[in-house]
């Protein structure tokens, strides 16, 4: 078989770059269990296809030497694993994307790791792949690891797979020992929606069946690994699916041009068609679809390109193009399924933000319906999820977004959750469903707002959270405060965090789950109280910074004051009027904030009150005068 070299090469470069560009491209990931020769495989492929240059060449036989595992022979698995952690203990850890070619078609393999521990690695690798090849060890048949990586395309969206059963020259290149792992396979299989299975006897190490047709098997008269790859057919359902493209960029590059460029992720467009801007509803019809090598007359799926409509329509980046008389739907919660990536377990209630598209919005997390046992497929209860976890759970947003089912279009349907603080990525989800009765619910307009109840009142409504480690002052500067405004003649109310513990939050404990469901619900209480134009004290630990920001971000600009009660520990642990912490040394209480749970002190709050230096009463003068600076009261 013809590989990557080309007479073309040499005779017309032109020519060869144009064939080569116009080749299709298949995504495909190998996986399996540990040692099941996956790097092997890719780099067999890589060796034979004539994709490995000659200083790679010449490194690879030194490291055979020195790290390979075949006795000095060449260790084409070194060509994937690149980690110093993976050539020492002989595995995969890291995703290696590796690219070839052959004279029919363009490939992009992701090596994925073996380990449970890197099953994050794994999805990472399956969530853009076409196909999957599922590697089994001829000796050991079908593992628990194969059942999970199967498991995880399934969930993914991959229904061609490949199972490559390998290693077949170490069992004689027995037909009956692949006969019984394809058939052991497919039943497991059939259980988790994948029929669209090739079984192919390979030896990575000694290339039977990878890319020539092996004498050692007479009895199998199907296609070689790479053969089988070069023909499969990508899935096409994206092109006969609506159109969609959510809008990556608005392009206006003069005044005369207002384009909106992105990939297309579903579904073919051509001018003239009508298309529906989403979540805002506009309808306009499309003029032209721009490129780079000029304009087209039609663009398909996956393809990126600029489209012009024929009005002026107000679209942004994350808004979505879709099929006028097919558009996606919008809705702001969602039952989804969470793959979670995290080193620390996901926190219900918890705002991350939330990708999709091209769009990040602020999302919550519900408590998870469920979590998924990956080696039995089992359902088992969960209160959240932990690194490498698969869940059910509710996803709600703070706006509503425009998307389809994750198995109807990967691109409008997959998303990933961001922790707000690090900014690291924690999750990926699959949208399956937007919650029904969220399509019941609706705000109802009222004539009396909160500016009214605030006039009313002769003062500007607002939040006032006292937030420090416990026996820093919140309460006594807080209930000091309430006292002078009360006497002023101001409506105010306060929200105490012990208070709260005997109804509104009774049920509640103090895991971090139930801190920052406590925090969610004072916060939403406090915003209703605002609403009916009153002075709202809070005071509570609230020790997160992403929860405070959350109650911060549902009220409006100038309602939300952050006053922090700084206090040493030393001087709150002498202090102790509860003896809070000498139970926590005597080992009598657990999550005490600043001994055995964090605090994330406030960075830049609108107060600092630092309560070993200030007495109660010079604390609660400073937050009436800011009060008065910033116009909630006036003198």
């Amino acid at each position: 078989m013809t590989a990557h070299q080309s007479d073309l090469i040499a005779s017309d470069i032109e020519a060869y770059l144009h064939e080569h560009e116009h080749k299709s491209l298949l995504r495909f990931i190998t996986c399996g269990s540990v040692d099941d020769g996956k790097s092997t495989l890719i780099g067999r492929l890589l060796y034979e296809s004539q994709m490995v240059f000659e200083d790679q060449l010449a490194a690879l036989h030194v490291d055979s030497k020195t790290a390979g595992t075949q006795g000095g022979e060449l260790d084409l698995a070194l060509l994937v694993d690149g980690l110093a952690a993976e050539r020492e203990q002989g595995i995969t850890i890291d995703v290696a994307y590796r690219f070839f070619s052959t004279e029919k078609r363009k490939f992009i393999v992701a090596d994925t790791p073996g380990h449970e521990q890197y099953t994050r690695n794994m999805v990472t690798g399956a969530s853009t792949a076409d196909l999957a090849i599922i590697l089994v060890d001829a000796r050991k048949g079908v593992l628990t690891q194969t059942r999970r990586h199967s498991f995880l395309v399934s969930l993914l969206g991959i229904r061609k797979i490949v199972l490559a059963v390998n290693k077949i020259d170490a069992v004689d290149y027995s037909e009956e020992v692949v006969a019984a792992i394809d058939a052991d396979y497919r039943a497991f299989a059939a259980g988790i929606g994948l029929h669209d299975i090739t079984t192919i006897p390979t030896s990575a190490l000694k290339g039977d069946n990878v890319l020539v047709s092996s004498a050692n098997t007479p009895w199998y008269d199907g296609p070689t690994l790479l053969g089988h790859l070069e023909v499969v057919e990508n899935d096409s359902a994206l092109q006969a699916g609506p159109f969609r493209m959510p809008v990556q960029w608005v392009s206006r590059p003069d005044l005369d041009f207002r384009g909106f460029a992105g990939q297309i992720a579903g579904g073919i467009v051509r001018p003239g068609d009508q298309v529906r801007v989403l979540p805002s509803g506009r309808v306009s019809t499309v003029a032209r679809i721009v490129t780079m090598d000029g304009d087209l007359d039609e663009a398909v799926a996956l393809q990126s390109v600029t489209l012009t409509l024929t009005d002026e329509v107000d679209i942004s980046r994350g808004d979505v193009l879709a099929a006028a008389d097919d558009a996606p739907a919008v809705a702001d919660q969602f039952d989804a399924t969470i793959i979670w990536m995290g080193e620390q377990d996901l926190r219900p209630g918890r705002p991350y933000l939330l990708k999709i598209g091209a769009r990040t919005v602020t999302a919550t997390v519900g408590t998870p319906d469920h979590k998924v046992d990956v080696n039995t497929m089992e359902q088992q209860p969960a209160t959240t999820l932990s690194l490498n976890e698969i869940g059910a759970c509710r996803v709600s947003l703070d706006r509503a977004v425009p998307f389809d089912p994750y198995t109807t279009n990967r691109d409008m349907g997959g998303f990933i959750l961001i922790d707000r603080l690090t900014n690291n990525t924690v999750g990926a989800g699959l949208l399956q469903s937007a919650v029904r009765r969220a399509d019941n619910v609706h705000w109802q307009a009222t004539d009396v707002d909160k500016a009214a109840h605030g006039v009313l009142k002769g003062q500007k409504p607002c939040v006032l959270w006292f937030t420090g480690v416990p026996s820093s002052g919140k309460s006594t500067v807080a209930n000091l405060v309430e006292k002078q405004l009360h006497a002023q003649g101001r409506h105010t109310y306060l929200l105490d965090g012990d208070n709260i513990r005997h109804g509104l939050s009774k049920d509640l404990g103090f895991t971090p789950e139930d801190r920052v469901e406590n925090i969610r619900r004072v916060g939403e209480v406090a915003r209703l109280m605002v609403d009916a134009g009153l002075i709202v004290l809070v005071t509570l630990v609230s020790p997160y910074k992403a929860e405070r920001d959350l109650v911060r971000n549902r009220l409006d600009e100038g309602e939300f004051f952050e006053i922090f009660v700084d206090a040493p520990l030393a001087v709150v642990q002498e202090r102790d009027p509860k003896g809070l912490y000498k139970r926590a040394q005597r080992g009598e209480a657990v999550g005490v904030t600043g001994v055995d749970s964090p605090y994330e002190a406030p960075e830049n709050p609108e107060l600092r009150l630092p309560t070993a230096e200030l007495s109660p009463e010079a604390a609660s003068a400073k937050v009436l005068s800011m009060l008065t600076d910033v116009g909630i009261v006036t003198a």
